[in-house]
């Protein structure tokens, strides 16, 4: 069985429903079905034509559905007869089911994992698995998303930021249990980069791609997390680099410079030097402008304050990071909110670089308290164990 022509085929075989008169929820609720039936079928019997029979066996099960469910059947009315057998249309309905299951209603993570079932083709099971719950609890989260989203006209352009931010959410998951959603992310960004011609779809693909090139790189053999300046770059993947950098210079060239664009012009950066101690920090730093000056966000200016510290010294950087926390590693100035995220660590590495082990050694292991994963509490465990070490040495 070729999963992957089937998880393929899904969005084009809902698109086709969805036209012909199907609310969202149910259609894809008969897609699956059909799915279900390539899964079983196919092996012994494979059709001549993959799509015609999945939008037919899809079209039969919606049908089925909807005359058995007597409080919808005043919908029969709105459905069409049933279309004679033959080639599936070519229309591509991809871009519309992507601007729908990232409706501005859903919530982050219903968007994501709705994109993942309508777009993607996993299963409800699948998804779950990749997500560590219950696949009763990813259940109800895709159904509460399809109710949401049915009945939804589009009779204006969707909002292509938001569909980025879905794709960014669901490759920032990374990989577990049975599906690599890093991977999976890329496809469905190669994918809409098919069907709409925007710059920042092609940054989104391209800074993909160029963090993914560092994937084998970011663990040693134990599974211990290795920061990017200790990676090994012989184990980075030149190919994917390569495109990235390629799709990248493509997207710049049009001059409408948007926030992936920019984070991954860093990441090529990061891939383009042949060691960490070549990194061009300088240029780094100035990306680093740009993106404040398009987001705003705390995270950037994190990111940048850890730049300006490899340009600049150890002290520029806690310096910027003061502005952005109100103390190097302390608590947030006031009215600034909650600490932010990896602030800390940050701060440990600065000081740490400054000549400061004795703060460095506390902050880490405060950070290592605040880690959001196993793998970053564990290595800053061991950073704040080794400067201990050398303070009793």
């Amino acid at each position: 069985m070729d999963e992957a022509l089937l998880r393929s085929l899904t969005p084009g075989v809902l698109g086709i429903l969805v036209r012909r008169g199907a609310d969202f929820a149910a259609a894809e609720d008969a897609v699956q079905d059909a799915l279900v039936e390539a899964v079983r079928g196919w092996p012994d019997d494979p059709p001549r034509d993959p799509k015609g029979w999945l939008v037919t066996v899809a079209w039969r099960k919606f049908l089925d559905a909807t005359r058995a469910d007597t409080a919808r059947r005043r919908r029969e009315d709105l459905v069409e007869e049933e279309p004679p057998p033959g080639p599936a249309t070519a229309v591509d309905d991809t871009l519309r089911l992507y601007f729908l299951c990232a409706h501005p209603s859903l919530t982050p993570s219903s968007a994501v994992a709705l994109t993942l079932r309508a777009v993607g083709g996993l299963t409800t099971r699948q998804i779950a698995r990749a997500y560590l719950v219950p696949e009763a609890t990813m259940a109800q989260r895709i159904s509460r998303a399809k109710r949401t989203v049915s009945g939804v006209r589009f009779d204006r352009p969707g909002d292509v930021a938001t569909v980025l931010r879905v794709l960014y959410l669901v490759f920032n998951e990374g990989y577990s249990g049975d599906v690599d959603l890093a991977a999976e992310a890329i496809r469905l960004t190669r994918q809409l980069a098919a069907v709409i011609d925007h710059p920042e779809v092609a940054g989104l693909l391209a800074l993909m791609l160029l963090h993914h090139a560092r994937r084998a790189g970011r663990t040693a053999a134990d599974g211990s997390l290795v920061p990017l300046a200790e990676q090994d770059r012989g184990r980075w993947d030149t190919a994917l680099i390569a495109e990235g950098v390629e799709i990248l210079q493509a997207a710049l060239a049009r001059d409408r410079l948007g926030e992936y664009q920019a984070q991954a012009a860093v990441a090529a950066l990061h891939a383009d030097a042949p060691t960490a101690e070549e990194t061009d920090w300088v240029q780094i730093v100035e990306w680093y402008d740009e993106l404040a000056r398009l987001t705003d966000s705390p995270v950037v200016r994190l990111n940048r304050a850890v730049a300006v510290g490899e340009a600049d010294g150890p002290r520029a950087g806690l310096a910027a990071l003061a502005d952005l926390t109100g103390s190097p590693g302390g608590p947030p100035a006031r009215g600034q909110g909650p600490r932010l995220p990896r602030a800390t660590a940050a701060a440990a590495y600065l000081h740490e670089r400054a000549g400061d082990l004795a703060t460095a050694a506390r902050l880490y292991a405060d950070a290592a308290r605040e880690a959001p994963n196993l793998a970053e509490r564990d290595y800053l465990t061991r950073q704040a164990a080794r400067l201990h070490t050398r303070l009793r040495g």
